[in-house]
């Protein structure tokens, strides 16, 4: 507050008024500044829980205490998480918000401190005889050094609950960040299961294709030859035309996939290296869910949209406080001189202090329309927040209920292309002895074909289900271990 040339004291008796001033005045503005806060402080609502899912999953501690590394165990598809978890840009997106919000909330808590500021200055003057007899209409240079004091007091909690709102702000930013961290992990699992998933069902286009032109060339023969219709070598090449362009709408699903995993890990389109085989991924044989009630604390979206619920309670009290006057402290201590040497000499030093109490009178309800403003805001809020505690819930149950019937649809799926496949050899047995007509053939090894595609879109639906169930469960952001 006090500003000087070096080497300079103030004079005894200022000190003493400053010392009755900041005892007197300041001090009991200071201690007003706890005195009340307006508007609601904020509680979780009491939402109904259930006590368990209604889809039976196994006991013991939900999958979601796992880290990823834990749960996925393809190194290929490690690497690719830890390269999005570096480079994809919606997570550094978030990231820079999460700084944004740091420095917003620092920059609103500074309204709770006193602001002083430093000035110096110097200004050349004439004065009208006529309002100062003797001296006017001389010139005259005036040189200042001096420190301003502004200071609002805090009376009725307005920037406390700026504060409270801005900091449930920033801890919403960092339930985002963890959303987008869990979104991140699940997307990338997500799309490199159905990359592999392509990768199989090209194989099986591709050795079904090979299998049809060997058909093909040999009904050719036997049709040269007399031994059978036209419209058998007819319905092989439709058959082998089918493989084909099976095989082509594989080929365009693979490289758009690649495409878009390449996005996800922040870089260019391109290649993607594969690890084991979609037949080989290693996930837990049980995958436990937990008790219901561990989503409230484990799911990000839920925490952010409680702290974003949080931040607009606070916003009440303000609004509600804007009703009220407003204390504010000002000063200023300093020197002035018309001599810039005489800054140091005695008498040169000036100070004034002073306060100030302003408040609505009359503005047409307008701060009245304000907090009606911010509870309906809060409304809206604690509605966003008990959507979404609703919506965990759902997905959860829906990837319960997933896990569990893709898991039995697999294991009917692997029955049916093990019949299939036994169909295919007899039918073509029976066709190479002039037992059936080619049209058994072609149903069969076309029931096989569609079974094998399939069991293979099962399998890669039953594998994503579990990744979905981890990221329902709120798992799936916690921070990778360092590679060597």
């Amino acid at each position: 507050m006090v500003a000087r040339a070096a080497g300079t004291t103030a004079p005894p008796g200022d000190i003493e008024m400053t010392r009755r001033i900041v005892l007197g005045v300041v001090l009991p503005a200071v201690l007003a500044v706890t005195a009340c806060h307006l508007g609601p402080n904020y509680q979780r609502p009491g939402l109904p829980v259930p006590e368990a899912y209604v889809q039976q999953a196994p006991p013991g501690a939900a999958v979601a205490n796992l880290p990823w590394w834990e749960l996925f165990k393809d190194e290929r598809l490690q690497a690719l998480i830890r390269t999005a978890l570096a480079e994809n840009k919606d997570l550094k997106i978030a990231v820079a918000r999460i700084a944004e919000a740091r420095a917003a909330l620092g920059f609103t808590k500074a309204d709770q401190f006193p602001t002083i500021d430093g000035a110096a200055g110097t200004s050349r003057l004439k004065t009208s005889d006529q309002v100062i007899p003797g001296i006017g209409g001389e010139h005259r240079d005036v040189y200042v050094l001096a420190a301003d004091l502004r200071f609002e007091i805090d009376l009725w909690g307005k920037l406390r609950r700026a504060t409270e709102a801005a900091r449930a702000d920033l801890l919403a930013t960092e339930e985002a960040r963890r959303s987008v961290t869990i979104t991140l992990v699940s997307d990338v699992a997500g799309a490199y299961l159905t990359l592999r998933d392509f990768d199989a069902e090209m194989e099986i286009a591709r050795r079904t294709l090979e299998s049809r032109r060997e058909s093909l060339r040999l009904i050719r023969l036997r049709f040269e030859r007399g031994i059978i219709p036209e419209l058998d070598v007819h319905q092989a090449e439709i058959e082998e035309a089918t493989a084909a362009a099976a095989l082509s709408s594989f080929e365009r699903q693979v490289g758009q996939t690649e495409n878009g995993l390449s996005v996800l890990l922040g870089r260019n389109p391109g290649p993607i290296e594969r690890g084991a085989r979609l037949d080989e991924q290693t996930f837990p044989p049980d995958v436990p869910a937990g008790l219901p009630s561990e989503l409230l604390e484990r799911r990000p979206d839920v925490l952010a949209a409680e702290q974003a619920l949080h931040a607009q309670t606070a916003r009440i009290g303000v609004a509600q406080a804007a009703r009220f006057p407003t204390l504010s402290l000002t000063g200023a201590y300093g020197y002035e001189s018309s001599e810039l040497s005489n800054l140091n000499a005695t008498g040169a030093s000036f100070w004034n202090i002073g306060a100030s109490l302003v408040g609505p009178l009359f503005n047409y309800g307008r701060n009245r329309r304000r907090v009606e403003i911010e509870k309906a805001r809060t409304e809206q809020a604690l509605q966003l927040y008990e959507t979404a505690v609703l919506q965990a819930f759902r997905e959860a149950e829906d990837a319960l209920v997933a896990v569990r019937t893709y898991r039995d649809e697999y294991e009917a799926r692997v029955r049916q292309v093990a019949a299939a496949r036994g169909a295919a050899r007899l039918s073509r047995a029976r066709y190479d002895n002039g037992v059936t007509s080619y049209l058994e053939v072609l149903d069969a090894e076309r029931s096989l074909f569609n079974a094998e595609l399939d069991a293979s879109q099962t399998l890669r639906q039953q594998l994503g289900a579990i990744v979905l169930l981890y990221k329902a469960l709120g798992g799936g952001w916690s921070e990778a271990p360092a590679t060597n």
